[in-house]
């Protein structure tokens, strides 16, 4: 197949390179123009990544380059920038061309998740949510890895099994497309809490105490938002939460380390500024959508506090060992 993944981040290269071992043809967008260049000269793609870049994928800063004649498209870049790319690419964009989503969150000022705005700008008609326990330098270094699949469509799984499934990586698929992306959204935020916990100097069975806690509270938000509550012991569920909220190598982890060891507010928004955090992105949309459908979730509420209202951090202990 050809396939286009638009962005160029680690996960994004990640997936073309695990796509590319699958023999596809990979064309990757970026916007930026200096990657271009030193791709086409260099035939890699540092500074993101020293990682061997095979033939069959190239780099290029014109979309409608990247999607002539595409077989496949994936949405690789963070969830902020979802709703411009498809108005760029609309003009380009073929509505029978499946599209898979591999970015996490939902939009802050209309709280919508990402399938719907791709359906609206886009009139997307086959749809794939790929989300689940995947590292990007694991997947690069062919580790057996496992994600979820939720889709609108049969169209949209047979590509995109075509495209990811390997010996490596297995999918598993649901029709659950807004409690897959739910889940892979709100383990962002648990991954701050997680953080916020190991900055504040504690160890693994507090943070199995906050996990175990988040995983009921995240069940009965599916329930309220009439999603499937089995989503939540999918690959996007437990696995991908146990991942992120459980590892330093998480960015959202990283974050709350920060704020947990109370550092000062420099440092913090330095970090911001250069790391994708999608945890704090999504954070402030996972509280205006519960807040819009008049869902109570006190522990996003205790996170925003502390992440973005500068509370102390010992609230979170105070508020788990609280909690009814």
């Amino acid at each position: 197949m050809k396939i286009c993944v638009i962005g160029t981040g680690i996960y994004g290269i990640s997936l073309a390179l695990s796509m590319a071992n699958n023999d596809h043809h990979i064309t990757m967008w970026t916007e930026n123009k200096k990657l271009e260049e030193n791709f086409l000269k260099n035939h890699n793609l540092k500074p993101i990544t020293d990682i061997d870049i095979p033939k069959s994928i190239t780099i290029t800063n014109d979309l409608k380059k990247a999607l002539e004649n595409m077989d496949f498209i994936v949405l690789a870049t963070s969830a902020k920038y979802i709703r411009q790319i498809c108005k760029n690419i609309k003009s380009f964009y073929n509505k029978l061309t499946p599209i898979a989503i591999a970015s996490k969150g939902i939009e802050n000022d209309t709280y919508s998740f990402l399938s719907d705005i791709i359906k609206s700008e886009l009139k997307a008609r086959h749809i794939a949510i790929i989300s689940g326990p995947t590292f990007a330098t694991d997947l690069i270094n062919n580790e057996p890895a496992a994600l979820s699949v939720a889709i609108t469509s049969n169209k949209a799984y047979k590509y995109t099994f075509q495209a990811l499934a390997s010996k490596r990586i297995k999918l598993r698929e649901n029709r659950d497309v807004y409690g897959t992306q739910l889940c892979g959204s709100i383990k962002n935020v648990i991954a701050i809490a997680s953080g916020i916990l190991d900055g504040l100097g504690f160890n693994e069975s507090t943070r199995a105490f906050l996990i175990t806690e988040s995983i009921h509270d995240i069940k009965e938000l599916l329930i309220k938002l009439e999603c499937n509550p089995k989503t939540i012991i999918s690959f996007a569920g437990i696995g991908d939460l146990m991942l992120t909220a459980s590892s330093p190598k998480s960015r959202n982890y990283q974050f709350g380390i920060l704020l947990g060891q109370k550092k000062q507010q420099n440092i913090i928004n330095d970090f911001l500024n250069n790391n994708t955090v999608e945890g704090y992105y999504t954070l402030q949309s996972i509280k205006g959508l519960t807040k819009n459908r008049k869902i109570k979730m006190p522990i996003i509420n205790i996170i925003y506090e502390i992440a973005v209202n500068h509370k102390e951090p010992e609230t979170l202990i105070e508020f788990l060992m609280n909690k009814a």
